[in-house]
């Protein structure tokens, strides 16, 4: 069963310790593994990521056929359901829309010093996609990784998706062509990414690589990370619920299960202020239970990971939630604004009982790719400032240098690094400074 909580038991500081401590994520050390794969594909290119492709997804390919035709990809969304590609691209324009204000803005001024100072920002020339899955690849995320990519400027964006016994769905595919992906290749695993790491002879590598994996491709990404930039480590996926008596406990109960559904290491934490709502929502889960596809999954996931704590006011669950820093958080709450006000550690916050989570894994806007295990504490969802980077403007000028380079003379001289000295020095013609 979930753990249930009341802060108003004496061991309450201890419990609620063990379960944000508690690791969710299976132990497997794969880094020796996954290193062999990173030099094999590094040292032989294409034969490498053939050979891999051939033992772990039985497909068999060539350096022709490593990545699909533009006709696959423009002619995929002919083979879907015309809804579905309709929601698609409503959603496809509503995180384009979202993410094009996240665009940062140039600057450049003058001090009182009258040197030019100021930045700018440029994209990454290139970014590379990791999909997972294969028919069951969840398509929404190339929409969430791929369109803020296209939005900052990135020139060329690469997708690779495993494709076991070349099957393919083919949403993922349409949402390559919504999201304006360049080029997509049939590789999945570490061979993926170090192929997009380091390159081969057909396919050139890239700056950054983004999105989720197991734990082969997490290992990777951590691996070739310092060769390439990554976006995040990314563990199980995670919501906390904080709601009062008011909202129906069919919605929360539901609300949890959309995480728990994800995968037997996913988490859902209810916080509430009432006792006997908190038993509603447990029954309401169990009655969910009995009809969901997944629910030998989530029924894992709830009752191993799964929390239910009782506070004394729902002001009190803001402390809570900081402390958990969760991916998702929901305020099912008469005021959520003013909750929020208290809360600043989480990926994303749903404000209000009608905004369920999954509106944000879909079609709300901002990007789905958050920080989990409480990596909110230091780290933001995936946007456009992840594919740019600033580069700092100084513009000096003889009156300028006159009035800094006195002291950046004196700061060399006081670190005995003698070059940088004479650089300044032979500017301000004072050699025997």
């Amino acid at each position: 069963m979930a753990l249930k909580l009341s802060a108003e038991d004496p061991g309450f500081a201890d419990a609620f310790a063990a379960l944000i401590a508690k690791s969710r994520e299976a132990k497997s050390n794969v880094d020796d593994v996954v290193a062999a794969v990173l030099a094999d594909v590094k040292a032989r290119g294409d034969q490498a990521v053939i050979d891999y492709s051939l033992k772990f997804d039985r497909l068999s390919l060539t350096p022709a056929t490593l990545a699909f035709s533009t006709d696959d990809i423009q002619g995929a969304a002919a083979k879907c359901d015309a809804k579905t590609m309709a929601a698609l691209n409503e959603a496809a324009e509503r995180i384009r829309a979202y993410h094009a204000r996240q665009l940062p803005t140039d600057d450049f001024f003058t001090d009182k010093s009258g040197i030019g100072l100021g930045w700018r920002w440029t994209a990454v020339s290139s970014a590379g996609l990791y999909v997972p899955g294969g028919t069951a690849a969840l398509f929404s995320s190339v929409l969430m990784n791929a369109i803020p990519a296209k939005v900052a400027g990135v020139d060329r964006l690469v997708v690779t998706m495993p494709t076991p016994e070349g099957k393919t769905n083919p949403l993922t595919l349409a949402a390559c062509a919504i999201a304006g992906v360049d080029e997509v290749y049939r590789v999945g695993g570490a061979q993926a990414v170090a192929m997009l790491a380091y390159g081969t002879k057909t396919v050139r590598a890239v700056d950054k690589i983004v999105g989720p994996g197991n734990a082969y491709v997490t290992s990777a990404k951590k691996q070739v990370f310092g060769t390439v930039g990554i976006d995040m480590i990314a563990g199980p996926s995670e919501v906390t619920v904080v709601s009062d008596a008011q909202t129906d406990p069919a919605w929360v109960a539901a609300d949890l299960l959309a995480q728990a559904e994800h995968d037997a290491s996913s988490q859902s934490i209810l916080i509430t202020d009432d006792a006997a709502f908190a038993a509603r929502v447990i029954q309401a889960i169990e009655g969910h239970l009995r009809t969901l596809p997944r629910r030998e999954t989530a029924a894992k996931s709830w009752n191993d990971n799964g929390a239910v704590i009782v506070v004394k006011n729902i002001a009190d669950a803001a402390a809570l939630v900081n402390r958990i820093a969760p991916e998702h958080l929901e305020l099912a709450v008469a005021d959520p604004k003013a909750l929020a006000k208290s809360i600043r550690h989480a990926g994303a916050i749903f404000l209000g009982r009608h905004t369920p989570e999954a509106v944000g894994d879909y079609s709300a806007g901002p990007s789905h790719v958050l920080p989990t295990s409480g990596a909110a504490r230091f780290s933001s969802g995936l946007g456009v400032l992840d594919f740019m980077k600033r580069t700092s403007l100084i513009d000096c000028g003889v009156a300028g240098l006159a009035a800094i380079g006195p002291g950046a003379l004196a700061m060399a001289e006081a670190e005995v690094l003698d070059a940088h000295a004479l650089s300044v020095a032979i500017r301000l013609n004072n050699r025997g400074a």
